[in-house]
């Protein structure tokens, strides 16, 4: 066994004081004692390839991430530094960003929590993302006046998120909900896809000396056609490939990402044209709440998704081959439990 950093390495800048209530003592959260063959296995993963979970803060992951059962509010607020050691877990995706855009300080306290090689997946606000301004409860109440709008893009994302997280800014997701069926059809469709790509347009190729990674994640499958392949690449944007219940299968969207990245002369022989960018949220048949119920605690795997693991294992490869970096980004709600997804999506890596 490997042990974790123990709570008197201040990993949190605010170590322990013996004598101290229990309730302060709890704000520091300590990694899991994990077996070697993970360690070693973190040593066998290249470099390049960043794997991970949508967020962090879940109490279930005891042994598998954290010491013990901490608090959802205790892991939100203290378990990044502790899930940032885990030799697998070098990347996490920061979803609180879509509801609210989130200020440079936000972005900068994340990052200081982390090493040099960790990279954060960020969701753009749905002030941009979403085609729709929603009531509490999700229900559209009117068209949202900055959907798909550049500058609100760079004011409210793009700019804080690469400024705060600097060297750790890994792909800028602007992912779109689902759109109105009015979006999406006949000759509407095509003006949806060229309306991302005025958007995309609009974006700074480089912020503080280092060109941010776009990608774009559909949840309307119809859209997912050769012109939107095409805008994409004339853009330099990635298709985010989304494993998700709405969405078709990984090894079709795959298909998607030959088409884009592959030219005529290559035939098998594909390389990525940028980096491989994955989003596996849901699995196939579920909604949100039916996954969620299944799944939780969200300790184990519960429906391993094999045909999924073995096309993004496919994909990492491609990316490697292509000297490119990967970011797989998973949801509990993908097999059950995403850290353990994560390392069995790793272990077909390597092996």
């Amino acid at each position: 066994m490997s042990p974790p950093a123990s709570a008197s390495d201040s990993l949190f800048g605010d170590d322990p004081v013996p004598g101290t209530p229990p309730s302060s003592q709890a704000a520091v959260v300590a990694p899991a004692w994990l077996d070697e063959s993970l360690f070693k296995l973190g040593r066998q993963l290249p470099a390049s390839v960043h794997l991970g979970t949508s967020s962090w803060s879940f109490p279930g992951w005891q042994d598998i991430v954290y010491s013990r059962q901490y608090t959802e509010a205790q892991l939100a607020r203290h378990g990044l530094a502790a899930y940032s050691q885990h030799p697998v877990l070098r990347t996490v995706g920061i979803d609180r960003s879509f509801y609210q855009p989130l200020a440079i300080a936000e972005y900068a306290r994340y990052a200081s929590q982390v090493p040099d090689e960790f990279r954060f997946l960020v969701k753009a606000p749905s002030l941009v993302s979403d085609a729709v301004v929603r009531r509490e409860r999700g229900a559209p109440a009117e068209d949202n006046p900055h959907f798909l709008d550049a500058a609100a893009a760079i004011d409210h994302f793009v700019g804080p998120a690469m400024e705060g997280l600097g060297i750790h800014a890994g792909p800028l997701v602007f992912q779109l909900p689902p759109l109105p069926r009015e979006w999406t059809q006949g000759d509407a469709r095509a003006a949806t896809i060229e309306r991302i790509g005025t958007m995309l347009a609009g974006l700074p190729r480089e912020v503080n000396g280092r060109a941010p990674i776009y990608a774009v994640e559909l949840r309307n499958p119809e859209l997912l056609t050769p012109r939107c392949v095409r805008m994409l690449r004339e853009h330099g944007a990635r298709l985010c490939v989304a494993i998700h219940a709405r969405m078709p299968p990984a090894a079709r969207q795959s298909a998607a990402l030959h088409a884009m990245d592959a030219a005529e002369d290559e035939g098998d022989d594909w390389r990525l044209k940028g980096p491989l960018v994955v989003r596996w949220s849901l699995a196939s048949g579920f909604r949100y709440d039916d996954a969620k119920s299944r799944y939780a605690p969200f300790d184990r795997l519960v429906d391993p998704d094999i045909p999924s693991r073995g096309t993004l294992a496919h994909l990492i490869h491609v990316a490697l081959k292509s000297g490119q970096p990967s970011f797989v980004i998973v949801n509990n709600k993908a097999e059950g439990c995403a850290p353990l997804s994560a390392i069995e999506l790793a272990r077909a890596v390597v092996g």
